[in-house]
């Protein structure tokens, strides 16, 4: 295969600050942080149409999770405020006769989300259509017919206003449809029409022509379906019937048509054991024929869009950074376009007129923000600049740096050092233990209210982000290393990255603390019991301590299996005990704080509580827990937020830089007027 490199400089245009640096970053600040979610480029590609969340205030007015505004931004930066204040948009694109922008959200008196046009040379909002239930997408064909994805409607139940309402689990599932909305022209109404297929659909997109569809649809509505079962269906629109099922098994990621209408291109696992939705699949959208495309190609294909009917542009998880490139859809032949200074990317979007692209991307200065390049000039440049303030902020260093493994392995991550770092010093740390374990971080901003990055380096700590075995973004063989051994080598490599960073004379060994959520929530648990004698202070976030219990409580199991553990408890129960934090518990000497959202589906509250009770039981380790109601796989709301913030750096900083014994008091300051909470 033949790989071209281009040589790229990406030139970042930001205008640098004359002010005094603020020394730190705050978790204040870290709880006002905006952020660019979403992007639509216009098809001539002057404009940018963009969504950014603005966290509500934690300690005034009413608590909830953030809203999401409208914004457009032009191609010298300016940028406009279009629907802003206590809103939530999402979905946006533009409309087919490119005047509008259309968005998805609830307002006034929906009982549900529908479907708005809000003009782009002025004018208000108006709500467009709206369905019996709330629309979850839309895709416009043209000006007249656009095509929209819906759950069905639960059948009315009167019994239940006499109390009868019992819950038959998993057993009444609603799936979501996908239905045409037609408009004559000149006429007001749309008219609406299912079409029925004997499938949960979650995304559906038009072919360029307008006679076909493709869904993204799995057997059942469940989270294990969506996960592991997604196929794309072509469905002809006249007939109404689905004409192909393109050959893939594994999870699903990104997909699109080709502008001729004859391909189908999509982000996938090379099979149903591959963690990771990052291999590149073209598939002829007739015959239903796939082929993997760019098989040597190892980082993660994130998002993939057109660039003519042969050629694909796309963005990719490469280790710690983010590659932007182009592939052919026949050949494979791929070339990195090598934009050096090029943000972390969370999205693309690209427009075929203007050959213009648009990247939603984050750096270790400032969170996600829109930038914008034109591939004939090989240049990005930010357009938005969401919170000024931070311009003023001195942040610590942030570097990528690799490690030898004890097996030789090659191990990266991203290293926060404290705020005026002095060579020479050793310094507390905290290993901050991403999720998944098929995800990564990378090398842009490391900072949420339950990533303490740049607090924690104001509070003069080390911060590492190591991307252990089975994370993503370092080909197909890294990611399943691993399958069948939970706890094994994957949280060696956590250890292992604790010695390199002492050995380099960098951090304190006896003042190093652990934390994470969900699959680092378990590696917390793990570091608290099985490797105790190791770690001073761990924060686990709705994470794992009892991996046979876990089967029979999750949303997932069947990702568990296919993708994780590759056998079943019962197939091995010594194993999945002797891999469980719960079966080292008489061991644990570390003090950990347990934090869990009580509606969590996805590992259930109970993994938090059965750890808790043992501990307690036992009686030798200082351990707190605490409950989030109305919170699930992670907290959304402000308070809920702040209040993590607060908790997880007093509990790092009572046993890592404080007296350490008994825990801290269990009440927090919260800088209201009236303190009544705990």
């Amino acid at each position: 295969m033949k790989v071209v490199y281009l040589n790229l400089l990406g030139v970042l245009l930001i205008g640098f600050s004359t002010h005094s640096a603020e020394q730190g970053f705050t978790l204040e600040q870290a709880a006002k942080m905006r952020n660019v979610l979403e992007v639509a480029i216009s098809p001539n590609g002057r404009q940018v149409a963009y969504t950014i969340s603005v966290p509500r205030d934690p300690l005034k007015g009413e608590n909830g999770a953030a809203w999401r505004e409208l914004h457009v931004v032009n191609q010298q930066g300016v940028s406009r405020p279009f629907i802003t204040g206590n809103v939530s948009i999402g979905s946006i694109d533009w409309s087919a006769d490119r005047n509008s922008i259309t968005y998805l959200a609830k307002r006034g008196e929906d009982k549900h989300s529908s479907l708005y046009s809000i003009p782009i040379n002025g004018g208000e909002s108006v709500r467009l259509f709206s369905h019996e239930t709330g629309l979850s997408s839309f895709h416009w064909s043209d000006p007249s017919r656009f095509l929209f994805v819906a759950t069905e409607k639960a059948a009315e139940n009167k019994a239940k206003e006499k109390g009868f309402n019992a819950e038959i689990y998993e057993e009444e599932p609603l799936r979501g449809q996908v239905w045409i909305a037609e408009r004559a022209q000149g006429a007001d109404e749309w008219n609406a029409k299912c079409i029925n297929l004997d499938v949960a659909v979650f995304s559906a997109r038009w072919s360029p022509d307008g006679r076909r569809i493709a869904i993204a649809a799995a057997p059942q509505p469940f989270t294990d379906y969506f996960y592991m079962y997604q196929k794309i269906h072509i469905v002809d629109v006249a007939s109404e019937s689905v004409t192909t099922v393109l050959d893939h098994r594994g999870k699903l990621g990104p997909f699109r048509w080709s502008p001729n209408g004859r391909y189908v291109a999509f982000a996938g696992g090379a099979h149903l054991n591959d963690p990771s939705p990052g291999r590149l699949f073209v598939a002829d959208a007739v015959s239903g024929d796939v082929k993997r495309v760019a098989q040597d190609y190892l980082p993660d294909f994130s998002s993939i869009e057109w660039i003519d009917d042969e050629q694909l542009l796309f963005a990719s998880d490469a280790g710690c950074v983010t590659e932007y490139g182009r592939v052919n859809a026949t050949s494979g032949d791929w070339e990195n376009l090598g934009f050096r200074n090029a943000p972390v990317s969370a999205a693309l979007s690209y427009s075929l007129d203007s050959q213009r692209l648009v990247i939603v991307g984050s750096m270790p200065q400032h969170g996600s923000e829109v930038f914008s390049a034109r591939l004939e000039h090989r240049r990005v440049r930010r357009l938005t600049n969401s919170n000024p303030w931070l311009d003023d902020v001195e942040l610590g260093r942030q570097e990528i740096i690799d490690y030898s493994a004890r097996d030789g392995v090659r191990v990266e991550g991203v290293l926060v050092y404290p705020l005026n770092y002095q060579s020479g010093t050793r310094y507390p740390l905290i290993l901050a233990v991403h999720g998944g374990p098929e995800s990564r971080v990378a090398n842009g901003w490391v900072t949420s209210y339950s990533r303490p990055g740049q607090f924690a380096a104001r509070g003069g700590y080390f911060v590492f982000y190591p991307n252990y075995r089975g994370s993503t973004g370092r080909g197909l063989q890294y990611a399943m290393s691993h399958q069948a051994d939970y706890a094994g080598k994957e949280f060696d490599d956590l250890v292992d990255a604790i010695d390199h960073l002492d050995a380099k004379g960098m951090i304190d060994p006896k003042r190093v603390g652990v934390t994470g959520g969900s699959y680092g929530g378990y590696a917390s648990a793990w570091c608290a019991t099985k490797y105790s004698e190791r770690f001073a202070a761990s924060v686990m976030f709705v994470g794992i301590s009892d991996l046979i219990s876990k089967q029979g409580t999750t949303d997932i199991p069947d990702e568990m299996y296919l993708v994780h553990a590759r056998k079943r408890p019962w197939d091995d129960w010594r194993f999945f005990l002797e891999r469980s934090p719960i079966y080292y518990v008489e061991q644990a000497q570390t003090p950990i704080l347990i934090l869990h959202g009580k509606d969590d589906p996805r590992v259930h509250p109970s993994q938090s509580l059965e750890l808790f009770r043992t501990l307690k039981t036992i009686g030798k380790v200082p351990t707190r827990l605490v409950w989030y109601p109305g919170e699930g796989h992670g907290n959304r709301k402000a308070a809920a937020r702040y209040d993590y913030s607060l908790r997880l750096m007093r509990w790092m900083d009572h046993y890592l830089k404080g007296p350490g014994g008994e825990p801290p008091a269990h009440r927090l300051d919260y800088g209201l007027e009236t303190e009544d909470s705990e």
